[in-house]
């Protein structure tokens, strides 16, 4: 049984003020070749298929373009649940009479259910809000996400047969990035990985980095969605059930990368047409740096200053006050100190306490 594992699609979602639609496009074009190329016997996203609840029309029309373009290419079942940011209602629609052609779609927890291809039981679990939960299954009590997975994860499984697991979840111990958008306030959104115990392989959805904890795969998102994932490699994972995992790294349109150094060595780099983010590491101010920036490089996403030490100069953990971060801007811009007179001007407005 091989399985072709995805996730986080985030389709329509902008990076900075850039749209991600066309990156976006030109990744699922590969991940349908790929599939193609493979032949799983089963294809699974896990949750994330939008950005945001109420996706942008162009975003659908890609979602649309690349189920059809799977399920008849490929021959393969396809396997989709919601994510957090998903509308379950919405992606619920049409699923009944899609599953006649292989495209079995759990947008709301009412949805949820098994899949059997061959010998095994995929059981397709939507994103389990506890309060959701509690309303959809009088059963359920529980008041955290661990509990509600569990609940579902049990109530579904066959008494008997091979089963994997379909989840969209914050599984305890997995690496964060910053795009990802939180579940819960505290630890309440955490699962346990010991929720996917008996099951042969737990296909998971919403951390962004490509992972594994214990039984449980997080494929990880389809773009570098944030700066905190520029070292990261983006993948989708073929999963063979006896036996053997494989990642396939896909080629993404643009990069995200950060760049650090001096302003002037920025400026006169080599075009690039990357997401790029910025570090000086300039010791002075650079006026209108983010523009001049900005014009040389489109896909700018934007800078932070990191002030390098001097030879001989001690640095110390107190911040500047206010006062001396005006002499330090009037040197800058002046090209002098500023003189007492000068100070004693701009020196009420700081109000400086000791």
């Amino acid at each position: 049984m091989r399985i072709l594992h995805t996730a986080d699609w985030h389709l329509g979602r902008t990076l900075g003020n850039h749209s991600l639609l066309d990156d976006q496009a030109h990744l699922l074009r590969q991940f349908v070749d790929l599939a193609v190329e493979t032949r799983p016997d089963v294809i699974v996203i896990a949750g994330d298929l939008y950005d945001r609840s109420v996706p942008p029309a162009d975003a659908v029309t890609l979602l649309d373009d690349t189920l059809h373009e799977l399920t008849s290419r490929c021959g393969a079942p396809v396997i989709a649940i919601s994510g957090n940011h998903d509308s379950q209602q919405r992606l619920d629609f049409g699923a009944r009479l899609l599953r006649h052609r292989g495209l079995h779609l759990f947008g709301s927890l009412e949805s949820a259910g098994v899949v059997t291809v061959g010998d095994t039981a995929f059981v397709a679990v939507p994103f389990a809000e506890p309060a959701a939960v509690r309303s959809a299954y009088p059963g359920y009590t529980g008041q955290d996400h661990h509990s509600a997975l569990a609940f579902l994860l049990k109530g579904l499984r066959p008494a008997t047969g091979r089963a994997v697991a379909i989840a969209h979840a914050f599984v305890a111990g997995g690496a964060e990035s910053a795009s990802e958008r939180a579940l819960s306030v505290g630890t309440a959104g955490l699962v346990g990985v010991e929720v996917f115990a008996g099951y042969a392989y737990a296909a998971l959805g919403h951390l962004h980095r490509p992972q594994t904890l214990g039984n449980a795969r997080y494929a990880g998102s389809l773009l570098k969605y944030s700066v905190s994932e520029a070292e990261q490699r983006k993948s989708v994972t073929l999963v063979d059930l006896d036996g053997g995992r494989e990642e396939f790294v896909l080629r993404p349109r643009r990069d995200l990368r950060c760049v650090e150094g001096a302003f002037d060595a920025l400026l006169a780099g080599p075009p690039s047409e990357d997401y790029l983010y910025f570090t000086l590491t300039d010791t002075g101010l650079i006026p209108n740096a983010a523009q001049r920036l900005r014009e040389v490089y489109p896909q700018f996403l934007g800078l932070e200053v990191r002030r390098v030490k001097e030879a001989g100069e001690r640095m110390t953990g107190k911040a500047a006050s206010p006062r001396e971060m005006f002499a330090g801007f009037w040197r800058h811009v002046a090209g002098e100190e500023a003189t007492a007179a000068q100070q004693a001007v701009v020196g009420p407005l700081f109000e400086e306490t000791p």
